[in-house]
């Protein structure tokens, strides 16, 4: 007779942190608004199981220009958004929609 050993009984499983249909929308509809303007041309989506990201390209050879990254904040209480520019940390908030006003502020790329 076989004996079926559990390796994960007993341990606390966590919960992989994904993005909503909501909340892909919003990043969605950011990210084609840019496209049209030609200054974006491709888009990741990670997970990594305590954090979701969705990482904005200009080419797709490149490094991320911009990453949303979505997490869990103080003590798992809250979900909270934070955007990235490179290393350089952009804005952190619990709410998608305040997180994204950032990309109304940035400024666009002149073309002669």
């Amino acid at each position: 007779m076989t004996t079926v050993y559990y390796l994960n009984k007993g341990k606390k499983t966590s919960q992989q942190i994904t993005f909503n249909k909501q909340e892909l929308g919003q990043l969605l509809s950011v990210y084609s608004q840019r496209v049209a303007k030609g200054e974006w041309r491709d888009y990741a989506i990670d997970m990594l199981g305590d954090s979701a990201v969705f990482s904005i390209f200009r080419h797709a050879h490149e490094t991320p220009l911009f990453a949303v990254v979505k997490s869990m904040g103080h003590k798992n209480r809250y979900e909270e958004y934070t955007v990235f520019n490179g290393h350089k940390k952009l804005k952190r908030t619990r709410n998608l929609s305040e997180a994204l006003e950032v990309f109304n502020n940035i400024l666009h790329p002149v073309s002669y």
